[in-house]
């Protein structure tokens, strides 16, 4: 075990958990989330105009980005905590279609409704990458694109999963996740018929450790895997 991993922490499920940390999750020091937003967003692009699916929108750091963009949002989530912050955000509660709902019995949306679906640290929640990455391009309309960000394996190797405190002075919690390899998230995307366009692992920079006081100790190290696809046909 690498030596800055902090001991072994409760583990709880995982709605308990996001419910959990939804009042605190916008203002919480995420190293994770500080590396992932920037990179995301350039993946995600321009969206004015496009159709687009969050699967696993939480508090919205992405669908609101995009609602503003002219982008058409449906989000889905599980978490009624995380939800409600989102929709406390909304100024105008018509411009994003929220629908709550547990994805790992697949997704709540027709298919090939979406130029764009964004799915941003979800799966290592999932214990099928290929039940939902063939619901990722099932809705995906052909020559739409599937964006897909998630924890670094290597860190689930050291047996790290999304942490949090509950309040200032609580004890950490780990939510309960799934120990996925590289070739695990490749095998599930081409098996769902999608194209690898893009695939990156993106180590921890002292730009964004500058941006996250938490991420400092990481520094160097792999912490984020993504991949850009398209639904050809």
């Amino acid at each position: 075990m690498d030596p800055r991993v902090p001991p072994l922490m409760p583990v709880v499920p995982v709605r308990e958990g996001y419910d959990q940390w939804a009042p605190h999750y916008d203002e919480y020091d995420n190293a994770v989330i500080a590396l992932e937003q920037p990179i995301s967003t350039r993946l995600i692009g321009e969206v004015a105009g496009a159709r687009v699916l969050d699967v696993g929108c939480g508090t919205g750091r992405h669908a609101l980005r995009m609602v503003e963009q002219g982008a058409e949002v449906t989000g889905v989530d599980f978490s009624t905590g995380m939800l409600d912050v989102l929709r406390a955000k909304l100024r105008h509660p018509e411009a994003l279609t929220l629908i709550e709902h547990d994805i790992s019995g697949g997704l709540p949306t027709p298919d090939q409704g979406f130029d764009l679906v964004l799915c941003c640290l979800v799966l290592e929640h999932l214990p099928r990458l290929d039940l939902m990455l063939a619901e990722l391009a099932r809705v995906c309309r052909p020559g739409g694109r599937v964006v897909i960000a998630d924890f670094h394996p290597e860190m689930f190797r050291r047996g790290l999963h999304a942490r949090f405190r509950p309040g200032a002075n609580a004890e950490k919690l780990q939510i309960q996740g799934i120990d996925h390899t590289i070739s695990d998230y490749v095998m599930a995307t081409l098996g769902a018929g999608l194209t690898i366009v893009e695939i990156a692992e993106h180590l921890m920079d002292a730009d964004t450790a500058a941006r996250s006081p938490s991420a400092s100790k990481y520094i160097g190290e792999p912490m984020l895997l993504t991949l850009a696809c398209r639904r050809t046909s």
